[in-house]
């Protein structure tokens, strides 16, 4: 399984950031397949922005309240990351990556431990500014 990242690489403040994780080599609606959004701020440990289930449950971590939504289009083999309002805090590495398990992940990931995750994508760098 291959996973590719694709977005802008700069956005300006309030503005709407929108991410693609294109996979290859196995279905987005893979039994026990759970994908992820986790970025990576400069200095910061990785964070975990939110998954999709391959019936198209979403989960987001609640310090983004709102402003992050995830989808997906089975018919490309896609999920996607739309931030809204972003600050110069969203600044950061964004990666898409995959999770194999039989058990469901729970709601809201509060660490990300590397080796817990099957396939990661290179990662793409957003930058937010004027």
């Amino acid at each position: 399984v291959q996973l590719q990242e694709s977005g802008p690489g700069l956005v300006e403040p309030s503005q709407t950031l929108s991410l693609t994780c294109t996979v290859s080599g196995g279905s987005i609606t893979t039994d026990f397949y759970y994908w992820h959004w986790i970025r990576q701020a400069p200095g910061k440990a990785m964070e975990w922005v939110g998954y999709i289930t391959k019936s198209g449950s979403t989960f987001v971590n609640p310090s983004l309240k709102s402003r992050a939504a995830l989808s997906r289009d089975t018919s490309k083999n896609q999920f996607t990351l739309q931030l809204t309002s972003v600050t110069p805090e969203d600044t950061a590495k964004y990666y898409c990556a995959s999770r194999i398990t039989p058990f469901t992940p729970p709601a809201v990931i509060t660490s990300i431990r590397v080796h817990e995750y099957d396939y990661w994508g290179q990662g793409t760098q957003v930058n937010v500014s004027s």
